[in-house]
């Protein structure tokens, strides 16, 4: 799965900003604001991944459980496929 294109992160004063572009900005008005996991998970998916390879990248970089991670990962992508910012 990967972020469908016309999506960039940014980082404005501080604070890691998704912002639309091209196509992207007629499909979604408006910014999504999102934290440091968040960002780090984004990132992840612009370049595309499963949720496995995030769940193992998200568990060498902060200090979380497995279980915990997965969860987290889950209901992360859920949202992002809601607001249909993922391609598969």
């Amino acid at each position: 799965m990967k972020i469908k294109e016309g999506y960039l992160l940014r980082e404005v004063a501080g604070s890691n900003i998704v912002v639309p572009v091209g196509e992207g900005a007629m499909d979604f008005s408006g910014v999504i604001t999102l934290n440091e996991v968040g960002a780090f998970i984004w990132k992840i998916l612009e370049t595309g991944a499963e949720k496995e390879e995030i769940v193992e990248k998200m568990l060498s970089e902060y200090d979380v459980d497995k279980t915990t991670a997965e969860n987290d990962v889950e209901e992360y992508i859920r949202e992002l496929r809601g607001a249909d910012l993922i391609a598969d």
